[in-house]
């Protein structure tokens, strides 16, 4: 059975296996922040979603990953689908995301009714990467 839980310490190895790109001060805080989750197939993990808030006041999802062997699936939507619930029974009104033009990730996104908003060129900074586009949805 699926299920999503907020990430705790004893995730650091299974959120990282994922990409050191988060500092270890950055992961510390999105457990106290509860802004991590741990998607799960019974007992076993099978993916991680993460976020913060984009100008002090957004949801912005940073990362949502879930194994390749769980892809296509539904996990994915109805992970998108628990987290924009959880904004909106906080408050919000509206959650942002972005991904790489060379990724599939903005079909997915559009399927669920994000919308795209511009992009940023990274191409002079230690973060050199293909265009990054960031797309938003009303809740």
């Amino acid at each position: 059975m699926f299920s999503i839980s907020y990430a705790t310490i004893e995730d650091k190895q299974y959120v990282f296996s994922y990409g050191n790109d988060m500092a270890e001060s950055e992961f510390v805080l999105k457990i106290r922040d509860k802004r991590c989750y741990i998607l799960r197939d019974g007992e076993k993990n099978i993916g991680v979603m993460r976020f913060n808030l984009i100008f002090d006041t957004i949801p912005f999802m940073t990362l949502i990953y879930i194994d390749e062997s769980y892809q296509k699936k539904g996990f994915g939507t109805t992970a998108m689908t628990y987290w924009e619930d959880e904004m909106r029974s906080l408050g919000h009104k509206f959650v942002m995301t972005s991904t790489q033009v060379d990724e599939d990730a903005q079909h997915f996104y559009r399927k669920l009714g994000y919308k795209d908003m511009g992009a940023i060129v990274m191409d002079t900074s230690p973060y050199k990467q293909p265009l990054e586009m960031f797309m938003g949805k009303n809740l």
